[in-house]
């Protein structure tokens, strides 16, 4: 098998190449770095080891000398072996050394490039390191290494007269120094310059000023600092989104909350995963869908389970609906099952039983039999209000929510009141993640709920509800937070 030196990127794990995606998806070991996106070790298998090799100043789980070790020792046993880097390997992040060691002990190995942090982050500050008219090429070069010290590999002089742009990694500790350096080789004081912590990011910050200014301007690591002109050109995007700046806890059940995580980042917003529940398809046997008049989702969940685990194992399909109403609550249950080419008969106005309840019709003949496909536990307002109504119910449950054992680091973040806001989706979201915190956060973020239901259950559980989705969709979720965290944020030194 082969070892894989895998670039992450900067940060922001979409950046990640297909290549390098490919390779954790096949994984049966990741060695991975502290600025490696955490959210790429969820690509490996479930059953992959992961290994910290995180390296801090001052702080180091396993040496280099430890890394190359352990990368020869996986690849002789001829499993699939991803050492996963921030930035690019080969850029600063010591895949040469890796790539020499491998290469001595006769283990293959492939280099997955990555996007460098010496151009991602400015790029995602909006500047670009080169311009037309401004500058024509760049440097990358290491501020590790202390420019005060007699023996320096560094020339700050020579790189203060070779023009172009300057990109200056690993400087955060030592920028004043070096700013003196390049000014004392030639460069004006007023030379812009901009430093741009945890590029591409969801906690950005870029922080401008000019060499005269910068060593006082608060520059803190990791930065990837620009000198020269272009540092002044401000092509703002990443920062200015509405959100950005802003932490959401959203706590749908892992499986869901993938499309409400890429909306939230897509308007920049830090989104922390604390899922409250994991949804459980039930194995069920169909009773003869003809025999009902009416099938009844009270829930995505529903639709969800009830075609993957009920229609399918006996072998039909949508057609077995044909001569069934089917009635729904809220419109991601009614999206839910347009995706599998059903229409809905009956959409309530508001997504609770108990409008659903107030629409429904008269039955056309006592005893007329409706099927409530929902979870294991529920309400009985619909149930018990049909069946006053003089329908014959009987409830089907597709699935069940359970528990989901809570990470004690987000929870004691959520304790303290270190997010913005929180979405509920769910009453279950929101009975389960207070069990997990013992009590009420302090202060208490934004709550956001997503309809009445869910809104009763967290105040019932002694939460302040700020703001009610409308409509009750993950759309309504979005708008909602957008409506009372929409914010952008910049720093100017």
């Amino acid at each position: 098998m082969t070892v894989y030196l895998v670039g992450a990127g900067p940060g922001d794990p979409g950046l990640v190449t297909v290549r390098g995606a490919e390779a954790l998806a096949r994984a049966d070991v990741v060695v991975f770095d502290r600025l490696a996106p955490p959210a790429l070790l969820d690509l490996a298998p479930a059953g992959a080891e992961l290994v910290s090799a995180a390296k801090a100043p001052g702080h180091a789980e396993l040496t280099q000398d430890e890394i190359n070790a352990l990368l020869v020792e996986r690849g002789r046993t001829g499993l699939s072996v991803v050492r996963l880097k921030g930035g690019d390997p080969f850029v600063f992040g010591r895949g040469g050394e890796e790539a020499e060691a491998l290469a001595a002990a006769g283990v293959n190995f492939e280099v997955v490039p990555g996007i460098t942090s010496a151009i991602g982050a400015p790029a995602y500050a909006g500047i670009p390191v080169t311009h037309r008219g401004v500058s024509t090429h760049f440097t990358v070069v290491t501020g590790h290494e202390d420019p005060a010290k007699a023996a320096r590999s560094v020339d700050w002089n020579a790189l203060a007269r070779a023009g172009g742009t300057l990109v200056i990694l690993m400087g955060a500790g030592t920028i004043g120094e070096i700013a003196d350096r390049l000014v004392e080789g030639g460069l004006a004081p007023t030379t812009p310059v901009a430093a741009v912590r945890n590029g591409t990011r969801a906690d950005q910050r870029t922080v401008r000023g000019t060499l005269g200014t910068i060593a006082a301007a608060g520059v803190r690591a990791p930065s990837a600092i620009v000198v020269g002109d272009v540092a002044a050109l401000d092509l703002t995007w990443f920062e200015a989104r509405p959100l950005f700046g802003r932490s959401v806890l959203v706590t749908r059940a892992r499986e869901q909350a993938s499309e409400l995580r890429a909306r939230l980042e897509t308007l920049g917003a830090e989104v922390v995963e604390l899922p409250a529940i994991t949804v459980e398809a039930i194995d069920v046997t169909l009773p003869p869908l003809e025999d009902y008049s009416w099938l009844v989702f009270t829930s995505a969940n529903g639709v969800t389970s009830f075609f993957v685990r009920g229609l399918e194992p006996v072998g039909l399909d949508a057609r077995a609906l044909a001569r069934v109403r089917v009635a729904v609550i809220g419109p991601g249950t009614e999206q839910s099952l347009r995706a599998r080419g059903i229409r809905a008969d009956l959409v309530p106005q508001r997504a609770v039983a108990e409008s659903l309840l107030d629409a429904f019709p008269e039955p056309a003949a006592h005893g007329e039999r409706v099927l409530l496909a929902r979870a294991e536990r529920g309400r009985d307002v619909l149930p018990d209000g049909l069946t006053q109504r003089g329908y014959t119910v009987d409830v089907l449950p597709v699935y069940r929510t359970a528990p989901v054992p809570a990470d004690p680091e987000l929870l004691a973040r959520v304790r303290g009141g270190g997010v913005d806001a929180i979405a509920f989706t769910s009453s279950s979201t929101v009975d389960n993640l207070c069990d997990a915190l013992g009590a009420a956060p302090d202060p208490q973020p934004t709550v956001v709920s997503i309809g009445p239901a869910t809104s009763h259950t967290a105040r019932r559980r002694g939460l302040r509800v700020d703001v009610e989705a409308e409509p009750h969709s993950i759309d309504g979720l979005v708008a909602a937070l957008l409506g009372v965290l929409g914010v952008g944020r910049t720093m100017t030194a």
